[in-house]
């Protein structure tokens, strides 16, 4: 009996060592890309008073859970349970390619995206052409598989192209092979392999994006930066789940002081605690580390970072130290079944002395978000809102080195803005058949660098470099001012792979002393995907 006992207890231990070392719930596989348009049709569910969804970890499975019979409806909108041609069926109902065998399953789609548009304060007429594909399934189970590609080009509104310019990054997608021309071209691929080890258990691997959060944007971790291969280990007990990833990174040449292509890695943590129906709380840790230094001498790499353990490398503010950490917290309370209240902390540094005075030191590098999110707003099925503040002061994701910055593949990993601005969002969206109609106003100020200073927005730039150590205060340097206003009207073909005709409007007025870009855009389109294209972005630096 004491053997028994003492096996039992040992098999418990064993179970939260790798729920420890590892990582997501097996759900059964039904893999959904994250977008943000997408997820927030899953609100009355994921933020319902009657459960515990783990909802800040993104993307995320959905079978076999509270989400399931939502999905399957938003899945079948257009299925009227009648017979109809094969042709009927693949361009409104069904995958492309939709084999479903007792051992396994194999879907298939091509992707088009095509839209032209017209910028009436520039006098300038845009397009967009994408082709591409998308292929995944199952394999029993507990495997599943899923792969994306895009081929795509496109002339873009002045500010977007102000912006390639800059990096040499089309937003969140990939490098600009026509850099500093007037058109773009790039490839978009992404791909993710997922294997449930146990009902606790979850492994996946790839080339794709995490999101962390409840709100539109995150200072933690969000979908905005370009793919990047990872592994990661998702563990699910009760209400407890935490994950632990290994990623490969870039650091680009058309963003580095060197102008050299670089790689480093980053190391993610993330625990999730649903405390009970209401309130949830998380903590967030990351590390990023370089394998070849400023001098292009290449350093070994430290195993130790291995160890999954959240907060093992605590936060970095020694000058010894090559690699920087970013410490971070999330929470979440349901006010109510149509009301949920979120927030986040992010914190890169921390000198006490510094942190409680007034005196706006260099090194005070965090930023905060609170926001409001909800369903069937004013009693209105579907209608979905949401209104947050992002507060992020200067050199809050800066490092020591332009490698260590809190980047990839020349973009920020966290914000768009980067950092040194202050931001209020407010999203409406209304879902009716198979139309829905959606709304973004978006006002923001921030800093920009001038006069060959770095007053702390452009992540790039080292905040050992500072335009001044002390004194420094959100939207320092060539204050800008921003309004984005943007409604769009879609008529969904096909659920399956997001197929769907979109009329798109966006006014955007960004001004500061040096100079005054308005743009007022006018696209229609045919477009499928999941992937969020953002358009609601700052300038990277003055122009």
């Amino acid at each position: 009996m004491t053997y028994k006992y003492s096996l039992k207890i040992y098999k418990r231990l064993c179970l939260l060592l790798l729920l420890n070392i590892a990582g997501l719930t097996a759900f059964a596989q039904t893999y959904q890309p994250y977008s943000y348009q997408f997820y927030q049709k899953l609100n009355a569910d994921l933020y319902s008073t009657k459960s515990r969804e783990h909802t800040a970890l993104k993307p995320f499975a959905v079978d076999d859970s509270l989400l399931k019979h939502h999905y399957d409806s938003l899945m079948n909108i257009n299925n009227d349970g009648k017979e109809h041609s094969w042709i009927y069926r693949k361009l409104f109902t069904e995958h492309m390619v939709d084999i479903k065998k007792s051992s396994y399953t194999l879907y298939g789609d091509l992707l088009p995206d095509f839209s032209i548009g017209r910028d009436f304060s520039n006098h300038q007429t845009t397009n967009q052409t994408s082709l591409g594909f998308q292929v995944g399934g199952t394999v029993g189970s507990n495997l599943f598989f899923n792969v994306s590609g895009y081929d795509s080009r496109a002339v873009f509104p002045n500010y977007l192209n102000t912006y390639i310019n800059q990096v040499g990054i089309v937003p969140g997608q990939a490098y600009d092979r026509t850099y500093l021309q007037n058109a773009a071209k790039w490839n978009y691929i992404t791909a993710t392999v997922s294997y449930d080890v146990n009902t606790y258990l979850n492994i996946s691997a790839g080339r794709d994006k995490t999101f962390i959060g409840d709100g539109y944007r995150s200072l933690l971790l969000s979908d905005y930066a370009s793919p990047y291969p990872f592994l990661k280990f998702t563990g699910t007990l009760g209400n407890v789940r935490y994950m632990a990833m290994f990623s490969y990174m870039n650091d680009p040449a058309t963003t580095s002081q060197y102008g050299i292509d670089r790689k480093k890695f980053g190391v993610f943590h993330y625990l999730d605690w649903n405390v009970n129906n209401r309130l949830s709380i998380g903590f967030f840790d990351n590390v990023i580390g370089f394998l070849t230094d400023d001098n292009g001498i290449k350093r070994p790499f430290d195993f130790n970072y291995i160890n999954p353990i959240i907060f093992l490398k605590p936060i970095n503010n020694s000058s010894d130290d090559p690699d920087k950490s970013l410490l971070g917290f999330t929470s979440k309370y349901k006010i109510s079944d149509g009301i949920t209240a979120y927030g986040q902390f992010a914190l890169n540094e921390f000198h006490a002395k510094d942190f409680f005075s007034s005196n706006g030191a260099v090194d005070n590098k965090y930023g905060f978000q609170l926001g409001f999110r909800g369903t069937n707003l004013f009693s209105v099925n579907s209608l979905n809102f949401l209104v947050e503040t992002n507060n992020v002061r200067p050199y809050t994701y800066s490092a020591r080195s332009a490698i260590e910055n809190y980047t990839e593949n020349g973009e920020p990993l966290a914000h768009p803005w980067g950092a040194n601005f202050r931001e209020l969002v407010g999203l409406l969206n209304y879902s009716y058949k198979r139309f829905d109609f959606s709304g973004e106003v978006d006002l923001g100020r921030y800093g920009l660098d001038m006069n060959d200073l770095n007053y702390g927005k452009n992540p790039f730039m080292l905040y050992t470099k500072p335009a001044r150590p002390y004194g420094n205060y959100i939207t320092q340097g060539l204050t800008t001012n921003m309004i984005y206003l943007e409604g769009k009207v879609a008529y969904l073909l096909n659920p399956k792979y997001n197929l769907r005709i979109e009329l798109d409007g966006v006014y955007r007025n960004e001004k500061n002393t040096a100079f005054n870009d308005k743009t007022s855009l006018i696209t229609l389109g045919l477009s499928s995907s999941f992937r969020n294209l953002y358009k609601d972005i700052a300038s990277f630096k003055s122009h």
